[in-house]
């Protein structure tokens, strides 16, 4: 979650420095990465408004995009916005919250590879190519081979979930994962980092579809949206293509 400035959150080393001691990875420069190609997910790409659209400041990026096997995962996320924004004002939330997360957090980039707004549209998060398989910083321990999905708005209990955000979701996952995963069923991942609830090494498994919560301590992403992680997945079980 973006938004949190508890005293946990103070008292957790910053992600950024967390998200480097994950799985290897290989570190491209910006013409590599242009050339790289895309992983083959098990739906249709869907429809993505790109940094370039939305404005991101691509001077901010600290480092290259480093890239990482296929997407095994998805962890879904919220940003900790008010939930009666203006879907219009998204980008302009999404500039201030990349600036925030590079020069407020000492992030590289934005933390999260793809941001649904509560109208369903799906909007690039971290840069490096939506479709390859970019390590974020959004899920310690287990960013590698995993996609990381942020939902704009807080989700307290009892605040209800639109349609078309689940839609966004669902879609954007059922793309990225890669083929013969059930969104529905569990996954092996190995923790690598000690600050997440896993000790470094540990194997688990984890919903295929899992929130943040599930492998660090925080109420990400927010009790209403973690409650309907199964029609997240039921949706995106919908959208797959059946394995051949």
């Amino acid at each position: 979650m973006w938004l949190r400035r508890t005293a946990l959150a103070a008292a957790v080393v910053p992600l950024a420095l967390l998200v480097f001691r994950d799985a290897p990875v290989q570190v491209l420069g910006p013409d590599q990465a242009a050339v790289r190609p895309e992983t083959v997910g098990g739906a249709p790409r869907p429809a993505i408004v790109s940094r370039a659209q939305w404005h991101a400041d691509e001077d901010l990026v600290k480092e290259h995009a480093t890239y990482t096997g296929a997407v095994n995962a998805v962890f879904v996320h919220h940003t900790g916005h008010p939930n009666d924004y203006d879907c219009a004002d998204v980008p302009r939330m999404l500039r201030a919250m990349e600036e925030d997360h590079v020069r407020g957090e000492g992030w590289d980039d934005i933390g999260y590879n793809f941001v649904v707004d509560r109208c369903g549209t799906i909007y690039e998060g971290r840069a490096g190519g939506i479709g390859r398989s970019v390590r974020g910083a959004h899920t310690t321990g287990f960013n590698a081979h995993s996609v990381g999905v942020a939902a704009i708005g807080d989700f307290a209990p009892g605040v209800p979930v639109p349609q078309a955000l689940i839609d966004g979701i669902a879609k954007v996952g059922a793309w990225k994962l890669r083929r013969g995963i059930d969104p529905r069923g569990t996954v092996r991942m190995v923790s690598t980092n000690d600050d997440s609830l896993y000790e470094r090494g540990q194997a688990v498994h984890l919903h295929v579809v899992s929130g943040h919560r599930d492998t660090f301590e925080t109420n990400c992403p927010g009790d209403a949206l973690y409650a309907r992680l199964p029609a997240i997945r039921e949706e995106m079980a919908k959208l797959r293509v059946p394995r051949k």
